[in-house]
């Protein structure tokens, strides 16, 4: 029944992650997936998540199923955290919010929403984008297409071509925005491009898809969520896709959110309903576990308190690995190569490596790297920095020879 069936080619990024697993090597660095370790090199467990997990322990309670659009405690608060607990939108009862799994079923009950009900709209994407986004979009029916994004000459942004290119496109098209800490690049807009950008998607009538899969590992929760809220206030038709994967590290427990904000409240309703219909056909309800752990922390000031200061912690400590192998860096690599490890923002840095020069970091070095060049500069910490710096010079000095 099943001999045409052909072979899967893998995730890239789980696929080296499971070659990585197998590396028999003491040395080895995993610098690809995009997982938040610690200084010692372990997923973290944050005390407010503990906290929150011992009481739900003191008490075992029977586990029913959800209703389709999530735990309710869950849902306002992740609507709070990305659009502000006073915003105007929110208040008037304006944002349609439900419970997904994770940032990536966000994202896929969103495009089987859209693929439903605007079916003449194509998507665009900046270029690169996180390798999923194609997938799950092109997997619902939906044409993908890309924008102009990174400049691989500088490490930054494209902004003008971007603007240029989103100034041209069919009215109800679909942007695809990274709110902060783009990935695979780190290159994100600042506060005047995302100004100058909203009233082209305004002018366009431009449906703006934001992903935030890492807020508050950019500049902090406020600023990371800042250009969610703009576009909110200007109007935009706006759909989000949250997670609290990496800012919780919840990231077995798949807890993402999705919000659309709508005309008016009758209209979040509706828009709610057929989301909750899109989560019918696909798995019915969300897990419960996840959810009462980061409604739990959300929810207690004292353990909010607590959260954000271990988030701090974590942001504070991406910023000082890339100080760091900037530093070993320093004499060794390209200016403009070095740069980008102060430049760009959140989990990822686009190094500028070639792919021969990453084969030879696996190789050589047992140093993991996905093969565009991406890194996971969350994989850095004080034992193995220095060696990562090392490893990268001596590739670079000699980009073509193996040693």
């Amino acid at each position: 029944m099943f001999e045409n069936v052909p072979a899967y080619a893998g995730d890239p990024i789980l696929s080296l992650n499971e070659d990585f697993q197998r590396d028999p090597r003491t040395n080895k660095v995993n610098l690809s997936i995009g997982v938040y370790f610690d200084d010692a090199g372990r997923l973290p467990v944050m005390s407010a998540v503990q906290a929150v997990e011992a009481s739900l322990l003191q008490t075992v309670s029977p586990r029913s199923y959800l209703p389709m659009a999530g735990h309710t405690g869950y849902r306002d608060a992740a609507q709070a955290l990305v659009f502000g607990a006073n915003h105007d939108a929110r208040v008037a009862g304006r944002i349609a919010t439900l419970q997904t799994l994770g940032g990536s079923g966000a994202l896929k009950v969103a495009a089987d929403f859209l693929h439903r009900h605007l079916p003449a709209s194509q998507i665009w994407i900046s270029d690169p984008s996180w390798e999923n986004h194609r997938v799950v979009f092109e997997s619902a029916g939906i044409t993908v297409n890309s924008y102009p994004y990174y400049d691989p000459d500088t490490g930054g942004l494209r902004f003008d071509a971007m603007r240029d290119a989103i100034d041209a496109l069919p009215e109800r098209s679909v942007v695809l925005l990274h709110a902060c800490c783009h990935n695979p690049t780190g290159v994100d807009l600042d506060r005047s491009q995302w100004t100058e950008l909203i009233p082209v998607l305004q002018r366009r009538k431009l449906i703006a898809f934001v992903d935030m899969a890492y807020q508050g590992f950019g500049d902090g929760l406020e600023e990371d969520a800042a250009c969610v809220r703009q576009l909110a206030d200007a109007g935009v038709p706006l759909i989000v896709a949250s997670s609290f994967s990496k800012n919780f590290s919840l990231y077995g427990e798949r807890c993402g959110a999705l919000s659309v904000v709508c005309r008016d409240a009758e209209q979040a309703q509706r828009v709610l309903g057929q989301l909750t219909f899109a989560i019918r056909s696909n798995y019915s309800s969300p897990p419960t576990h996840g959810a009462k752990l980061v409604a739990g922390v959300l929810s207690d000031a004292s353990l909010r308190a607590a959260w954000e200061n271990e988030l701090a912690t974590m942001r504070q400590r991406i910023k000082a690995m890339r100080g760091k192998i900037h530093g070993g860096l320093a004499g060794h690599v390209d200016e403009v190569l070095r740069e980008r490890y102060q430049s760009q923002v959140g989990m990822f840095t686009y190094t500028g490596l070639s792919e021969q020069q990453v084969d030879r970091l696996r190789d050589e070095h047992a140093i993991y790297l996905l093969r565009s060049g991406r890194m996971c500069v969350a994989g850095l910490n004080q034992q193995n920095v220095d060696y990562v710096a090392s490893a990268i010079a001596s590739v670079a000095a000699n980009p073509g020879a193996k040693e």
